[in-house]
């Protein structure tokens, strides 16, 4: 029987993610509505970001190894930006657009794997962008996304 590739596998690795977020985030600075988030971002934002999707859809640990990032640090960037629907929407918006420009793989079962972790992202990122508080800490695991599988809402340990 053969094995399911991971969605870092299926969408092309490393190097299609990184080309990804690099169009991506060139729409971004271009972008009246989004260009003030993010007009401050580091040099090596896309390439974070790339790292970070890849770990996310199973890839090697290039964020918490390579680039000393953690689930918490991701939600850290977030937090006081006061990001809101407009906002969010047209950040999903310019993404699969890039996507669709790079040619990443557009197959349905792909992309709505795509769509749903940029659905879920996007909107923990707007709740988290209302405080200052990071609801969470070191220790908490990277998430973790594939082909439709739901382990249902993350409830912080309060213990």
């Amino acid at each position: 029987m053969k094995s399911i590739p991971t969605l870092y596998e299926w969408v092309g690795g490393n190097d299609a993610l990184e080309k990804l977020t690099e169009v991506f985030y060139d729409k971004v600075l271009k972008d009246d509505l989004l260009y003030p988030v993010f007009k401050n971002m580091s040099g090596n934002h896309s390439k974070h970001v790339a790292h970070f999707i890849a770990e996310v859809f199973g890839g090697p640990s290039l964020y918490t190894q390579g680039d000393k990032g953690s689930h918490a640090t991701m939600v850290a960037h977030h937090l006081g930006k006061m990001l809101d629907e407009q906002k969010r929407q047209r950040w999903i918006q310019l993404l699969l657009q890039s996507a669709d420009e790079i040619e990443l793989a557009n197959d349905p079962e792909f992309r709505s794997a795509l769509v749903a972790y940029l659905e879920w992202g996007s909107r923990i990122a707007v709740i988290n962008s209302t405080t200052t508080e990071n609801p969470v800490n070191e220790n908490e695991p990277m998430p973790s996304w594939g082909w439709g599988e739901t382990k249902g809402p993350y409830i912080p340990d309060t213990d």
